[in-house]
């Protein structure tokens, strides 16, 4: 629905609103207005309503397709995810990773530090910085954020064709 729709939709429920309850705060508080024939009041009345009605009515359809749209973006979301996890796993193969250096990879590039991997791994920061220089040569890369951006300029590409992995220089 266009914007437009929606805020003139929104005037109209004001104005119906409005209506309402200055009518009732003038009998409230005993204002006295120039009475209306009765057909005329009947007729604001009717079209108030049918601004109410209207109003809810198109609020429940946007609202429904708010959350359509909501469980799209969420669903998307999982396919992602769930290919970047396959791209990762593709990756760390054609690498060869051993099982300890693909967790480590993964929380390098999840953005843990040298210090927390070894503290969940329960080993040395030697070992984890070990590790991780051992994946970015295999990777064929000189850091994190070369190892990452691997990953984000793969799924970026919108050709739908998954390049190979940038062969490590000692594998030439």
């Amino acid at each position: 629905m266009p914007r437009a729709a929606i805020v003139a939709l929104f005037a109209v429920q004001a104005l119906c609103a409005l209506f309402f309850v200055s009518d009732i705060l003038s009998s409230l508080l005993g204002l006295r207005s120039t009475p209306l024939a009765w057909e005329l009041r009947e007729l604001m009345e009717i079209g108030a309503a049918l601004g109410l009605v209207l109003g809810l009515i198109l609020g429940a359809l946007v609202l429904r397709r708010s959350f359509r749209d909501r469980a799209r973006a969420e669903a998307g979301l999982r396919r992602a995810s769930g290919a970047f996890m396959v791209l990762l796993a593709e990756r760390f193969d054609e690498w060869g990773l051993t099982p300890a250096e693909r967790d480590v990879a993964l929380f390098a590039i999840k953005g843990l530090s040298t210090s927390e991997i070894a503290g969940l791994r329960g080993t040395s920061e030697g070992t984890i910085k070990a590790q991780t220089n051992a994946i970015y040569r295999k990777a064929g890369v000189t850091g994190r954020p070369q190892l990452l951006s691997l990953f984000i300029e793969e799924l970026m590409r919108d050709d739908g064709i998954v390049r190979k992995a940038a062969q490590p220089p000692d594998a030439a």
